[in-house]
């Protein structure tokens, strides 16, 4: 090899020296490794060829060309660049000089081995290339003479060695060829760039040449998003993989860094640079989250009705499980700096946020917003989930942000209210219709454990209660005090329908006794159910609720309590009227002629009492209690009654004396009847049927002097009675002159009365009818 002006002349022609000229320039490379500028290698390998061809010479860093007329300095070689293989450019010539670039510090284990570059050959017409080795090792050259090496590649080759790599599953193996042949095109490129940053036919030349690189770039990547997609499954079964994953798309963030600071002094980027691999790799993670996300609705509402339930049970498992699996595996795949247990949870907690969203946008029944809500407030940061001891201390529940937005689930909250409003109103109705269809059986009505007729309608509707209270006591306890105040306003509501429908079920019955067959025993399970509709209310507010004083609450039980106590008090008095009903033909035989002589009405009237109260005791206490005693009010006032009617008139003292001797026996008859019924209750039974024992004694005095008296007493005891009670009661006697009569009653108008604060009146509700004072004292 000669060196400085040498020259063969005659050994080309001009063609042949303008074309070696144009790969001279063509060669000079750039190598890019991981962002470090490698100048020369190759040029100055091809430099070295070219002065063996006497084509041009080299002096110190610098080459001259020959070719084309006067010499030209066509470049300097500052450093030495990785080794790769030139290839010669005259069809038929002797192998070329290999030329050995040696440096002293090793290359990184990155930096190709061999590349082979036969594209200037086939591209300028050169025939079959014969390539020589370079390989950088140190900074002088030290010149080979001899066949070129066996040991030599075409890009071809590695392209389809990397393929075969990429599709055995050595990625590690193939991306190091891969970095190869980057390394080879970019530094052409770049030189190429350098020396004619317009030529873009030589660029494109380039770029064509190196075509597959990108293919296989983007194949590999394929590989790698593959590995990430299952990256779950593949960290328990295969670290190693994801490890080798996760190792390629570091090298390649360190080149892209190289490639963009270097880029800030040439402003040449390699094509497909920046590849951005690590951030396509959480790209990938994020969608295989939503993915696995979304892909847990394996149910519809038509297929399920629980679906909603089992999708989020579903999400909830599956996201424990692989924030666990990340927490303890996956974390020892990455570099610390990638936080990606960190970032998982954000990709996860954005998913569900993004899932919960998509269902709240959907038309939810109300059992179903309650689930979400449950799900979204409370299950979420739970130790079932979020608050899992195995996901501490990475994942502090304190810090998540809501899954839904505070005017999401007020809106979904408004709207469960609302469906719930609607729910109860439909669910109260349809109890109570079904409640009504029981009253008309030919059967008896269940009894509880105590004895006590009942129907089923106050368990439904408490259960109904309990149940949505349960729920919204999941959600919160806002919630559930204003599911509470709402149930109890429909109570109020439902209420005043059941007294309708009790008022229209006694009316029926009037029409046709006969029908229903079993109106009393109906009638008393309505009366018992007053009862324990007012003992659940209460037993329900104790319940649920903190304070008495919660807006909407303390203001209901009242007017329920109200509502209740007239149900069951019409129920009773429709009871009372079924039994009146059947004692009117013995009532009315009362103060008659036939009954001073013997009749057994009054008998016939306690039978009859005792009888309808054997099916009353039924009835649950409190009501039983009120009923007997309106039950003796009502037979002493129809007694009376029939003595302020003037039915008889008593025509001599033997009458007046066995008339009044009947009475108080028919007084002392009622009031064992009535304490009898009245047993356990701790009541007086007597007062009322003393009545008619102080009427007896005005009837049977023998004296009409002591008539005024008599009825002094009377009046002073029971301060209601008017004239023409008295009237009434001195024309019973037969005996008294109408100027008695007037004296008497004058008397009485003229002189106070003090009234017993216990006195219970009963004869203002007494009418004498069709008699005036001035009749009664004819």
């Amino acid at each position: 090899m000669r060196r400085g002006g040498e020259s063969k002349e005659g050994t080309h022609s001009a063609a042949s020296v303008r074309t070696g000229q144009g790969l001279v320039e063509a060669l000079g490379l750039v190598g890019v490794a991981w962002g470090q500028e490698v100048w020369g290698g190759p040029f100055r390998a091809m430099s070295l060829y070219l002065a063996s061809e006497r084509l041009c010479s080299l002096s110190g860093n610098s080459v001259i060309c020959h070719m084309g007329g006067a010499p030209c300095l066509l470049s300097t070689v500052p450093s030495p660049y990785h080794p790769i293989l030139i290839p010669s450019p005259l069809s038929g010539s002797p192998a070329s000089p290999q030329e050995t670039l040696r440096r002293s510090d090793p290359f990184p284990s990155f930096i190709p081995s061999l590349v082979s570059v036969n594209f200037f050959c086939s591209s300028l017409n050169f025939g079959r290339p014969r390539s020589v080795i370079c390989r950088s090792s140190s900074h002088h050259v030290q010149p080979h003479h001899g066949p070129a090496p066996a040991a030599s590649y075409l890009v071809p080759e590695i392209v389809r060695e990397t393929q075969d790599l990429i599709e055995q599953g050595a990625l590690l193996q193939a991306h190091r060829k891969l970095m190869d042949l980057e390394c080879s095109r970019d530094g052409l490129m770049y030189e190429q760039y350098r020396m004619d940053s317009g030529n873009t036919r030589d660029m494109t030349l380039i770029h064509s040449y190196f075509g597959s690189t990108q293919g296989l770039s983007d194949e590999l990547a394929k590989q790698l998003w593959m590995v990430l997609q299952r990256s779950l499954v593949t960290v328990r079964r295969d670290p190693t993989l994801l490890v080798s994953v996760v190792r390629i798309i570091e090298r390649e963030e360190k080149i892209d860094r190289r490639i963009l600071d270097r880029k800030k002094q040439t402003s040449f980027v390699p094509p497909g640079r920046p590849k951005n691999w690590k951030e396509k790799m959480f790209a990938i993670l994020d969608r295989t989250v939503t993915t696995r996300i979304e892909g847990t609705q394996a149910d519809t509402r038509e297929s399920d009705k629980m679906w909603l339930v089992r999708h989020l049970e579903i999400i909830r498992k599956y996201v424990l499980d692989d924030l666990i699996v990340a927490k303890n595996l996956m974390v020892q795949c990455f570099p610390p700096h990638y936080e990606i247990f960190r970032n998982l949870l954000s990709m996860y907690h954005q998913a569900l946020s993004t899932r919960m969203q998509e269902l709240a946008a959907e038309d939810l029944e109300a059992n179903e917003i309650v689930s979400l809500l449950t799900w979204v407030l409370n299950t979420y940061t739970s130790a079932e989930m979020m608050g899992n001891a195995e996901l501490a201390p990475e994942v502090d529940v304190s810090t998540l942000e809501p899954l839904l937005s505070a005017d999401v689930v007020s809106e979904l909250l408004n709207t469960y209210m609302s469906t719930l409003t609607s729910n109860i109103i439909a669910w109260l109705r349809k109890a109570l219709e079904t409640d009504k269809k029981d009253w008309v059986k030919e059967t008896e009505p269940e009894a509880d454990q105590d004895g006590y007729y009942q129907t089923t309608l106050p368990a439904i509707v408490f259960q109904m209660f309990e149940q949505n209270l349960q729920v919204a006591a999941q959600i919160s306890e806002d919630l559930k005090t204003k599911v509470l105040v709402l149930c109890l306003q429909q109570m109020n509501s439902f209420l005043s329908r059941y007294k309708e429908e009790a008022q229209s079920y006694k009316e029926e019955h009037l029409r046709d006794r006969q029908h229903p067959h079993c109106y009393v025993q109906y009638m008393i399970a309505v009366i018992n159910n007053c009862q324990t509709f007012k003992e659940s209310i209460v037993s329900l507010k104790r319940k649920y609720l903190k304070s008495e004083t919660e807006e909407g609450v303390s203001l209901t039980q009242p007017s329920m309590d109200g509502i209740l106590d007239t149900i069951a008090q019409e129920g009773c008095s429709s009871l009372l009227e079924e039994v009146f009903l059947d004692l009117e033909q013995h009532l009315s035989e009362l103060m008659t002629r036939k009954w001073l002589l013997g009749s057994n009405a009054v008998d016939i009237i306690c039978v009859t009492v005792e009888d309808y109260f054997s099916d009353f005791a039924k009835i649950k206490k409190p009501y039983k209690k009120r009923m007997t005693a309106e039950a003796q009010r009502r037979v002493v006032l129809e007694y009376l009654r029939a003595v302020m009617q003037k039915r008889i008139s008593f025509r001599s003292a033997e009458e007046r004396k066995e008339g009044a001797e009947r009475m108080v026996r028919e007084a002392a008859q009622l009031r064992l009847l009535f304490r009898k019924l009245a047993a356990g209750f701790g009541e007086d039974a007597d007062g009322h049927c003393d009545t008619i024992v102080a009427i007896a004694e005005v009837i049977k005095l023998t004296d009409p002097s002591l008539l005024y008296l008599e009825v002094s007493t009377l009046v002073s005891k029971y301060p209601d009675i008017r004239d023409e009670h008295i009237g009434a009661l001195l024309a019973m006697r037969g005996d008294t002159s109408r100027d008695l009569k007037q004296t008497i009653i004058e008397t009485l108008e003229q002189g106070p009365t003090q009234a017993n604060p216990n006195y219970v009146p009963i004869f203002k509700e007494i009418m004498v009818p069709s008699l005036n004072v001035a009749k009664l004292l004819k």
